[in-house]
């Protein structure tokens, strides 16, 4: 019955967390012919998206505005609304805690607003990254409070997002999805579902097997990007630039891919899914010592940066960080996105502070600093304006954080006598490099 409603695009398709994940899955849904009803406990976002905004830069309003005036899409705050879809995409933050676990809190509580609501023949999709065992261990028993058993009443799979915000090349429909799922029938209407929005599904044997795909994805970048940050220092050292290392290697067409340093990681997801293994791994009595030196080198990062800053005002200027202006350019967690998840650039600005330098940022994607669980101080601090001639004599120096593409880099270098970049966004400006310190 579902399947058919599925094929004939009858099902109502809901969508659990209307953020970077959430609002292309539903764009993708709607653009297939599904009815869509987007969930959120944020009853502002819920209201902004039904008078057509989106709030997310990279997602035009345009999209949200069509599918509102289609009469196929809309928003609610209200849990009841759960037993309208036939599908249902949990797409909620899986943040972890000050001790480094995984908070579960968010999952859990969505899996207990749907067994509330839960009704026979509904399909139940996890997307949120976590560690394996989760859909079969957390979520399934809760669902199955509602008296309803997975695989024979409702039906449960487990489908990792691979979102990339700002990537103009792949968006929901062009990437591959992988779709797991623990009985036949959850895992033929599962890839039934993603087949249907999406070009390529991949299945795999069980939920656990689709959640370790997702981790090991994001632990491959964690290691291969904590790798080349270790080597940037090492070559630093021997007064070679890692960056013309990281070009050369590039030219070799098989056996090297390139991977490239920076202030820190961000983002939801590389920050945090490797702890998600780690913390699971224990239960096993596995050790993951490579996983954990790998976080251990790109949370470092940041206070390497302040270093290097501190270094360079030092040594250039005659300037202690204790008294200097700061300048941070860029504070998204990486270019051209409004995302400001798990940024290097807060605890930067936050040490610079805890040393005594005067700090302000400039970022044209993050207007204002919201507010954010490890760094609750900084939220509402602005971005102040884009005055070359101003920054002259206001800063004694810049520190490039976020390479943006919409910035004068080499008028900032020009008005700026020592420019910190921790992302050779430098690299084309040809004039001033002595001014210009790689970090």
């Amino acid at each position: 019955m579902l399947k058919r409603r599925i094929e004939s695009r009858l099902a109502v398709v809901g969508v659990v967390g209307m953020g970077y994940v959430g609002q292309p899955l539903a764009i993708a849904a709607h653009q297939k012919g599904f009815r869509v009803i987007g969930f959120d406990t944020d009853l502002a976002k819920v209201a902004a998206l039904n008078a057509g905004s989106s709030g997310i830069r990279t997602i035009p309003d345009e999209k949200i505005l069509a599918m509102r005036r289609s009469g196929r899409f809309h928003a609610s705050g209200d849990a009841a609304d759960l037993a309208q879809p036939d599908v249902i995409l949990i797409c909620v933050p899986t943040p972890l805690t000050r001790f480094r676990e995984p908070d579960l809190t968010f999952v859990e509580n969505t899996s207990r607003a749907l067994a509330a609501t839960l009704r026979p023949g509904q399909l139940i999709c996890l997307e949120s990254t976590t560690y394996p065992g989760t859909t079969e261990e957390v979520v399934k028993p809760i669902l199955e409070e509602s008296g309803l058993l997975v695989g024979r009443d409702v039906f449960l799979a487990f489908s990792p997002e691979r979102e990339d915000p700002g990537n103009p090349n792949y968006c929901t429909t062009n990437i591959p999805k992988v779709v797991g799922a623990d009985d036949e029938v959850s895992r033929e209407l599962a890839n039934c579902y993603y087949g249907a929005i999406v070009d390529r599904v991949i299945a795999v044997p069980s939920a656990a097997t689709a959640e370790a795909v997702k981790l090991t994805e994001n632990i491959f970048r964690c290691v291969n990007i904590a790798l080349v940050n270790e080597l940037k220092h090492i070559y630093e050292k021997m007064g070679i630039n890692i960056w013309d290392v990281i070009e050369a290697a590039s030219t070799k067409p098989f056996g090297y891919m390139p991977f490239y340093p920076g202030p820190g990681l961000g983002g939801h997801c590389i920050p945090i899914d490797p702890f998600y293994l780690t913390w699971k791994a224990r239960e096993y009595e596995v050790p993951t010592r490579f996983i954990e030196l790998a976080g251990e080198i790109n949370a470092a990062e940041p206070q390497q940066v302040v270093n290097s800053l501190a270094s360079a005002l030092s040594s250039r200027k005659r300037v202690s960080v204790n008294g200097a202006r700061v300048l941070l350019v860029g504070v998204a967690y990486k270019k051209n996105v409004d995302d400001l998840r798990e940024s290097p650039a807060l605890v930067i600005m936050q040490d610079l502070e805890t040393r005594g330098a005067s700090v302000e940022y400039f970022d044209p994607w993050i207007p204002e600093i919201p507010v954010t669980r490890a760094h609750a101080g900084l939220a509402g601090r602005g971005s102040i304006a884009w005055d070359l001639q101003r920054f002259a004599a206001a800063f004694d120096a810049a520190l490039i954080v976020t390479d943006h593409d919409a910035i004068d880099y080499a008028g900032l270098v020009k008005s700026v006598d020592l420019v910190v970049d921790t992302r050779n966004a430098t690299r084309n400006v040809r004039e001033g490099r002595d001014r210009i310190v790689l970090a």
